[in-house]
């Protein structure tokens, strides 16, 4: 099981990787649109390489509440296999 920090850098890598968002910029309090100008397509990316590296389903019900890094590492904490 990952630790919330192992979470968090996975997904810096991931954002910094799909949408060029430097890895030091990818904070749990940064909202993934306002902050870190990562679209809807790019979303959709970063959730299915989240889903890969995470071994996690995030259904798509899901992704409209994932609005900052925190709401992501949560959920993926919370869900992972």
């Amino acid at each position: 099981m990952a630790t919330k920090d192992e979470v968090l850098t996975g997904l810096a890598d991931i954002v910094n990787e799909i949408a060029g968002i430097p890895v030091e910029d990818v904070e749990v309090d940064k909202s993934f649109t306002d902050d870190l100008d990562v679209d809807s397509l790019s979303m959709v990316e970063v959730v299915v390489a989240a889903e890969e590296k995470f071994d996690v389903k995030i259904p798509d019900d899901e992704v409209k509440n994932l609005k900052t890094v925190g709401d992501a590492v949560n959920y993926i904490l919370a869900n992972a296999a």
